[in-house]
């Protein structure tokens, strides 16, 4: 964590282009062996881990094959938040690196094309978790506006979080709480 901060602080200061590894890794007070291991670039050492969540792992085989089975809840919408927990609690994500993480993209479009990929990889996975679980006959449209709308959710909770203060909700409760009002704005209305 504190690799990842000093690498977004430098970023911050000098761009992404205005440093090098060798400048983070006295930054950071580390090896650049030390860095190299738990970062093999400067990207991944800027936005935290270089891993996708990959949703066909062992780790999380009891979770997809839940989902896919139409559970844990029976109800999309709740699943697919549940699931975004579990997603979520593969990450560590704490507060200040969420504030920094979005002043750095803001700050650079080379940055946010790598994390807008990584979004597109998981958001795919998704997408085919949604299409086993309710069918070919819920078809590829719902599906998409589904895991898109849980995309826009999670960047509407993401930037909640890195505003709020400790005693605040947490990311995951804050994805689940946001899709409570999807829900409620696309859901019935009251006669």
């Amino acid at each position: 964590m504190r690799i990842v901060r000093c690498a977004q602080r430098l970023c911050l200061d000098a761009g992404f282009d205005g440093f090098t590894m060798d400048e983070l890794a006295e930054a950071a007070e580390v090896s650049r062996r030390t860095l190299f291991n738990y970062f093999p670039s400067k990207v991944d050492a800027v936005l935290g881990s270089a891993e996708v969540p990959d949703l066909a792992s062992e780790d999380l085989a009891e979770v997809t094959g839940t989902f896919r089975a139409g559970g844990p809840h029976g109800r999309l919408g709740d699943d697919l938040a549940e699931l975004a927990r579990h997603l979520l609690a593969t990450q560590v994500i704490d507060r200040e690196s969420a504030r920094l993480r979005r002043e750095v993209l803001t700050s650079s479009p080379r940055l946010l094309t790598v994390i807008h990929e990584r979004f597109e990889t998981v958001a795919e996975q998704i997408l085919v978790l949604v299409l086993e679980r309710e069918g070919p006959e819920f078809g590829p449209v719902r599906a998409r506006l589904a895991v898109g709308v849980l995309v826009a959710v999670f960047d509407t909770a993401m930037e909640t979080f890195s505003r709020g203060e400790a005693d605040d909700p947490e990311l995951a409760d804050l994805v689940a709480d946001n899709l409570g009002l999807v829900a409620e704005l696309f859901g019935p209305h009251p006669a």
